[in-house]
């Protein structure tokens, strides 16, 4: 280990096994050293330690932008696997409301965490499951239609913002999609400027569907929060269903569920654990 390495505590997590790296960083000191080439090295499933995203845990008065908001201690410093920046994860958020909450960092039911995408607030449930207040979905701003082409088949996409960028696709078998080893293309690109999550959604039954989801920046991954969000809005609109209502999601691990408040907010239900915890030099 060179003078200019420093050995950095971690903790992994999982949210129906969409699986993280939270980096606590209580004093704000370790921001330029958690760059791109860092996240890439740790987040590497053959190389590193293996996540599909990193999360650096940092006081929001320490990071710009979020210094005034009222009663918001912590900020979610999220990465993909690539290194890219994303604007939030919904079971990453859980895994890191978890996290402060066994590791004396906020008390009661409630806690709010600032994110790129805006303030999520945590319930802890009684069932042990925590609920996430994931904000409104946005549709696209233009009627133009959406498509998304991989293994040789295109399907008709609806776009929505949660706040993350997403292609929702109802086909009759996930299958359909094949091996996801290449990114599925979205298009067009004026919908989609940077491009998008996409998510391919089979029924399951009455308000139960089920899904598979490629994210950007990581690949087919096991579970995405803000992407059940939008397929589960998405299915809500194609059955005329009302506010109000709660869908199941089946992802590939585990299950989660989504209510429409009233007043559009989306509610994200599920699990969040955390397993490993160990140090990792910033430096190979």
């Amino acid at each position: 280990m060179s003078a200019e390495a420093t050995s950095i505590r971690f903790v992994k997590g999982h949210g129906t096994q969409n699986d993280f790296l939270l980096i606590p960083d209580t004093d704000a000191t370790l921001g330029e050293q958690l760059d791109e080439a860092f996240t890439r090295r740790i987040a590497d499933r053959h190389a590193g330690l293996g996540a599909d995203g990193v999360i650096r845990v940092v006081p929001a008065a320490r990071v710009p932008g979020h210094e005034d908001l009222d009663d918001v201690e912590w900020f979610m410093d999220y990465r993909n696997a690539d290194g890219s920046v994303a604007e939030m994860c919904g079971n990453g958020v859980r895994v890191m409301a978890r996290y402060l909450w066994e590791s004396g960092l906020a008390d009661g039911p409630m806690l709010s965490i600032a994110t790129r995408g805006g303030v999520r607030t945590v319930h802890a449930e009684p069932d042990g499951t925590f609920t996430v207040e994931m904000g409104h979905a946005k549709p696209a701003s233009t009627r133009q239609m959406s498509f998304v082409a991989v293994g040789g088949n295109t399907w008709p996409a609806t776009p929505v913002w949660v706040p993350n960028p997403h292609a929702v696709v109802f086909v009759d078998d996930v299958a359909a999609a094949g091996l996801l080893t290449e990114p599925p293309q979205v298009r067009p690109a004026a919908v989609f400027p940077e491009s998008a999550n996409v998510e391919f959604v089979v029924d399951r039954g009455p308000r139960h569907i089920a899904l598979r989801v490629w994210e950007r920046g990581v690949g087919e991954t096991r579970s995405c929060g803000t992407g059940v969000c939008a397929a589960a809005w998405a299915a809500m609109r194609r059955d005329g269903v009302g506010a109000g209502s709660t869908y199941a999601v089946d992802v590939p691990g585990g299950q989660l569920s989504v209510t429409e408040r009233p007043d559009g907010e989306l509610l994200l239900t599920g699990p969040a654990v955390l397993g490993v915890r160990g140090t990792v030099d910033t430096e190979s």
